[in-house]
């Protein structure tokens, strides 16, 4: 499937990990990673969407594609918007949205995502999530978790832990039910230029989850179980430390 287009937004800021993008991994910093793992998901056209020039110049040094954007974004989901208008792409393109910070995504997914959007008609968007493994990453606050209906369509994200278990009796129930959510996303670009026009819901602004605009707004979201897990994203020094183990 080569019909889908991959944006990769970033930016330079990041407080917990200054510079991220650019940090380096392996002998590359890590956007280049990010890059390579689009290139390799058999993507139309990969695309990095940042307003930083330090970013754009590490971009053209590893021959990207890159699309400067406004610095008045508040979300990676706008630059996308920004770069759809720009190429004045068609409402049905489907555009993945691969997180900058994302050096360990396997490009099977990345295809996967888009797979799952366009072998559905009616879903408006699109996202994988897999079994959480633990009871405390059901509590961890910073996994987010993602409840289905008998189709596999998204009811409701969250930083808490959903389902609520109301028995011992069911806590192992709770726990083979939540899914833990990977931040990766398909579009149709019609539903990203309605995501961003859109005010944020109030329980997007209850959890930091921007998917819950969405979800406010009464779009579908698919979400698929991905044949590999993926490694884990960057937010910290430790996980630039086990990004950095598990690429060598």
């Amino acid at each position: 499937m080569s019909d889908f287009i991959v944006i990769i937004p970033a930016r330079f800021a990041s407080e917990r990990l200054p510079g991220k993008p650019l940090r380096d991994i392996a002998g590359k910093p890590m956007l280049q990673h990010v890059y390579e793992r689009g290139l390799e998901s058999g993507a139309a056209e990969v695309i990095i969407a940042t307003d930083d020039q330090r970013i754009a110049d590490a971009a053209k040094s590893f021959s990207a594609n890159c699309c400067m954007t406004s610095t008045d974004h508040q979300s990676g989901t706008d630059r996308l918007a920004e770069v759809s208008q720009v190429n004045n792409w068609a409402g049905e393109q489907i555009i993945v949205n691969l997180q900058g910070d994302e050096p360990l995504m396997p490009p099977e997914l990345i295809q996967q995502c888009a797979a799952l959007l366009k072998d559905d008609e009616v879903a408006d968007m699109a996202t994988l999530a897999s079994p959480v493994l633990s009871e405390e990453d059901l509590r961890n606050p910073n996994v987010v978790k993602v409840v289905v209906d008998n189709d596999d369509t998204a009811l409701y994200f969250s930083r808490a832990a959903i389902p609520h278990s109301r028995s011992e009796s069911t806590d192992e129930l709770a726990r083979e039910t939540a899914l833990h959510h990977h931040g990766i996303y398909a579009y149709r670009n019609a539903v990203l230029q309605r995501i961003v026009k859109a005010p944020r819901s109030r329980l997007e602004i209850c959890e930091k989850l921007e998917q819950l605009r969405a979800l406010s707004l009464g779009l579908t979201i698919k979400v698929g179980r991905p044949a590999q897990r993926p490694g884990p994203g960057v937010d910290t020094e430790a996980d630039l430390r086990e990004a950095q183990r598990l690429l060598e």
